[in-house]
């Protein structure tokens, strides 16, 4: 997964397109995944790193991160690989 290029996101979760001009909030969890993806992180890193860092388990990091894609995908936040 990619994130479009131009996007930002703020301390509080607030992400931007300036391309468009729409603006939407994350949680705590989606700036984290958010950071990470614009990072350049595979889903098996981010998943190890989430599973360590915070009390979540992988099948509930499974659910969640798929969920944060499918929304970024909906919203035509993704690049096409």
């Amino acid at each position: 997964m990619k994130i479009r290029s131009g996007l930002t996101v703020n301390e509080s979760g607030f992400l931007f397109d300036p391309t468009t001009g729409e603006s939407y909030s994350l949680n705590e969890m989606g700036s984290i995944y958010f950071n990470m993806v614009s990072e350049g992180r595979n889903a098996e890193e981010i998943k190890d790193l989430v599973t360590t860092e915070y009390d979540v388990d992988e099948a509930t990091f499974e659910k969640s991160f798929l969920d944060f894609e499918s929304r970024l995908k909906n919203l035509r936040l993704i690049e096409n690989e």
